[in-house]
């Protein structure tokens, strides 16, 4: 739910509220005049989810690469290896 700062202005009674955005909160819970909180303008509160790079400045996709390239050499020796043996079916 969003969160809403709202002011008293009789009083000056600061809250923050959580509410859905049709919600309005109007009487002041300090003073208990109606009718008197305006809602202030704030600041986004916005969650930056900055996983894309690791502690070394490393990103996270580039680990996975190189064990798919290892991986991916280790299978090309094992299949000449294979090639190189006579196998037959029981």
């Amino acid at each position: 739910m969003p969160r809403y700062n709202y002011e008293c202005d009789n009083c000056g009674n600061m809250i923050t509220i959580f509410h859905s955005i049709d919600d309005t909160c109007t009487d002041c819970s300090g003073c208990e005049q109606k009718n008197t909180m305006k809602k202030l303008l704030s600041v986004p509160f916005i969650i930056k989810n900055d996983q894309a790079a690791t502690q070394d400045n490393e990103k996270v996709g580039s680990v996975t690469k190189e064990y798919i390239e290892a991986n991916r050499e280790i299978l090309k020796q094992q299949k000449e290896k294979i090639k190189k043996e006579n196998y037959e079916p029981t």
